[in-house]
């Protein structure tokens, strides 16, 4: 497995900025959206399952579960994209992740922000 597979984020053809802060230097903010986010819930596979409590028992990273874990934030922070961009947005300022367990059957991942119209200063 290579770093991608324990990675994420934006590619550099994307249409929305997304960024953690509350400004992008150089940007001023010219209209506030307001608040977007992509929700995904995903179950575990019994196979990963059994293999991360095996390998629970002996120490060491579950690298099925990160990876799965990953796809599932990726996924998130794709469709936060797709809902700024539909909302007009060329931006999202003050993007989090939160995760949750789902009723103990899956991890639900959500990904939100505030979406904006930003322009160079």
């Amino acid at each position: 497995m290579g770093i991608e597979d324990y990675g994420g984020g934006q590619t550099d053809r994307s249409d929305v900025l997304v960024v953690t802060t509350n400004d992008v230097p150089g940007h001023q903010v010219t209209r506030v959206i307001g608040e977007v986010f992509g929700l995904t819930v995903r179950s575990r596979h019994l196979g990963s399952q059994i293999g991360a409590g095996l390998k629970s028992m002996i120490g060491g990273e579950l690298k099925g579960l990160t990876k799965t874990l990953v796809e599932t934030r990726n996924q998130a922070m794709e469709r936060l994209v797709e809902q700024a961009k539909a909302r007009g947005a060329n931006a999202v300022l003050m993007m989090r992740f939160d995760v949750t367990e789902a009723a103990d059957v899956g991890t639900e991942v959500c990904a939100y922000g505030t979406a904006v119209v930003i322009s160079r200063s």
